[in-house]
């Protein structure tokens, strides 16, 4: 899973504790990109990094699910170029959303936390059935959010008060 941004950072890290509770066994790599800069080569920008360090990092052929805070084509433009761009899966504004909570912006444009382990189990056919259970109960969480956020007009305690442990 790769990062850019605060609110993205801290929903894949959400996204990382959930997957890490209900599938404890898969293993898990987070990238936090400071500088998005860094995902093009060092031939097109200084800062970029070389295709060996690239693929060091995010791998050559596993499933890279990205949430970033900006709009999707731009991670997909800086990393055209590189090995896996086929398995990179960039999460961000659709320009969905009106006023409403913080969290319930993310959902609306699918980058919260329970869109984003769906997009994992999703993408890991080894998974089999353990893949659909996880996907139910993300559901299921989604469906509560909507109601609470209805009825109270503010996120979910849990939500609001998450913190990572490890």
């Amino acid at each position: 899973m790769a990062c850019a941004g605060d609110v993205p950072t801290l929903e894949t890290l959400a996204a990382v504790s959930i997957l890490r509770r209900q599938l404890p066994k898969l293993k898990i790599r987070v990238i936090n990109i400071v500088d998005l800069m860094t995902l093009q080569s060092q031939r097109e920008h200084p800062h970029g990094l070389s295709d060996q360090e690239f693929d060091a990092i995010f791998t050559r052929d596993k499933p890279i699910i990205f949430a970033y805070h900006g709009y999707p084509w731009l991670i997909h433009r800086l990393t055209y170029r590189r090995t896996n761009h086929g398995n990179l899966h960039v999460r961000g504004y659709k320009e969905e959303g009106t006023t409403t909570t913080p969290f319930d912006m993310t959902v609306m444009n699918d980058l919260d936390r329970f869109h984003l382990v769906a997009d994992v189990v999703n993408r890991l056919p080894q998974l089999g059935a353990e893949a659909a259970r996880v996907e139910q109960a993300m559901r299921a969480k989604l469906l509560e959010h909507f109601h609470y956020v209805r009825r109270h007009g503010e996120d979910l305690p849990e939500i609001q008060n998450w913190k990572w442990t490890a």
